[in-house]
């Protein structure tokens, strides 16, 4: 390439008790470049992104700057020599602002008191919002973002620190295909500048969207390196799963049985407004919008998490009264939610999480039958590929795509009848989405009824029975298998 190398690591090696994350993994990468970094969850993506952002020590192998090797201490360090890191679970403090966030320990002060100078906080954390195209009032609190918001929020962060090399893990995993065109714009302006960037992803669309060079990591190894040019979608899931991957979207028709859900005239003053759908034995119902839509918000309130101000609900014909997770679950629902750590306990065992929703089955007389707990999570651990080095393994110590296929199994493992998928397949590698989309199948073909919540057209698309667009907190369409478009569907998401 024809720009000048900006870093360089070779052998970098790192293990854990029972893993090998990295095996001796070399990588290069140039100034004004996107390195676009593949592999599968437990690949060693984001060991290798850790310990180039400081936050992970390497037990061997050397990395160099310009030529010169360093030893990156620690995230502060790894600041100061021009790294910024923005993690796929996101560091934010939702309890403060913005603008709080986006300069997190270095906040403008004002001379000689050294006070916060607020209005130079919250006027820099416009400017840097207006520069990514962000609709985001910098007072606000993060709690009271949505996921994508506050992945944008760390974004801004990052790039306040004006880095020169920006590590991004997933940085599109919440966003909408509107948002994702306007980071892609953001970094081909910081390509210019000769901001070099390493581009994590499980979108192989992305790809060739947004990379000049694409390195594959399988099991801790480096498979290979190829310019965008060669690297089509066939060869790059060969290499990262060592294998030719079948159908994508494996969908199985499946006869629609009798009615399990009816709602109407849902309402939540200000974010839905009069919802009405109904959902079959064996259906999988799409609702797709873009960020924003109402989507989540719908979710949360079917679950009891949020309260509806009018309308109702009927489950197998009968007037229903949720105002409680507990109590949804007792009716039959289950709910993967959007950000997997509201739905996980990371200090417990995988097997202790993906039973948490299923304790009245395998208990008796008050006493956890452990044989029956350990061989329901060996079952979910196999079918969904979870990599652990130990069934046992804490959540915490898990990658963040494993930690995701821990959460859906929790539900899959409940045996609910009604199950609500928000962005199911959010964080996890191609191969696992073949599964997932597999094992939905299983699940509909057992009788239940799915909920697919998702922004992801292809998706929704392929493995739909039904669709529902939403935007604005109303249902703008809906299209019966195979009648709508991407362009149709996209359509009315943009409703006004």
């Amino acid at each position: 390439m024809s720009s000048s190398l900006i870093l360089r690591a070779e052998g970098i090696d790192k293990s854990y008790p029972g893993v090998h994350a990295l095996d001796h993994v070399d990588f290069d990468l140039f100034e004004g470049e996107i390195h676009v970094l593949l592999g599968e969850n437990g690949a060693g993506k984001s060991t290798f992104m850790k310990i180039l952002s400081g936050s992970l020590p390497k037990d061997s192998g050397r990395i160099t700057l310009r030529g010169q090797e360093v030893e990156i201490l620690n995230p502060h360090h790894a600041w100061e020599l021009g790294i910024g890191m923005v993690y796929q679970e996101l560091s934010l403090i939702p309890s403060t602002s913005v603008a709080e966030n986006i300069f997190l320990g270095r906040l403008p002060k004002r001379k000689p008191l050294g006070t916060v100078d607020w209005a130079e906080t919250f006027s820099r954390a416009r400017n840097i919002l207006d520069d990514l195209g962000v609709d985001i009032d910098p007072r606000q609190r993060v709690r009271d973002l949505s996921m994508g918001e506050r992945q944008l929020t760390e974004i801004a962060k990052a790039l306040s620190m004006n880095v020169q090399i920006l590590l991004l893990d997933e940085p599109t995993s919440a966003l909408s295909e509107e948002e994702r065109e306007r980071l892609f714009h953001i970094l081909r302006g910081l390509q210019e500048k000769g901001v070099a960037v390493i581009y994590v992803s499980h979108r192989l669309a992305e790809v060739p969207q947004i990379g000049q060079r694409v390195t594959v990591l399988r099991d801790g190894k480096k498979i290979g390196t190829l310019p965008v040019e060669q690297a089509d979608e066939a060869t790059l899931i060969r290499m990262m799963v060592g294998r030719e991957l079948g159908e994508q979207f494996p969908k199985t028709e499946v006869p629609r049985g009798r009615e399990l859900l009816r709602i109407r005239g849902l309402t939540v003053e200000g974010m839905l407004h009069d919802l009405n759908l109904t959902l079959h034995e064996g259906e999988i119902l799409g609702i797709f919008g873009l960020l924003g839509s109402g989507r989540t918000p719908f979710a949360r309130v079917l679950f009891g998490v949020d309260r509806m101000d009018s309308g109702e609900i009927f489950v197998d014909g009968n007037k229903v009264e949720i105002s409680s997770p507990a109590e949804a679950i007792e009716l039959g629902f289950g709910y993967l939610t959007e950000d997997r750590k509201e739905g996980l306990i990371p200090h417990l065992s995988i097997p202790a999480n993906i039973t948490l929703a299923s304790l009245k089955q395998i208990c008796q007389l008050g006493f956890l039958k452990h044989s029956e707990e350990r061989q329901a999570a060996e079952k979910y651990v196999r079918e969904l590929g979870i990599h652990t080095p130990k069934l046992h393994q804490r959540v915490e110590f898990l990658s963040g795509g494993n930690q995701q296929k821990v959460a859906l199994a929790k539900w899959l493992c409940s045996r609910s009848k009604i199950l609500i998928f928000d962005e199911p397949t959010r964080g996890i590698d191609v191969g696992a989405k073949a599964e997932v989309f597999r094992l939905m199948n299983d699940l509909a073909g057992q009788g239940v009824g799915i909920i697919m919540l998702s922004s992801e057209l292809p998706e929704v698309l392929a493995m739909a029975d039904r669709i529902l667009v939403m935007a604005g907190g109303s249902f703008t369409a809906e299209f019966a298998r195979g009648q709508g478009t991407q362009e149709d569907l996209m359509r009315y998401a943009v409703v006004r």
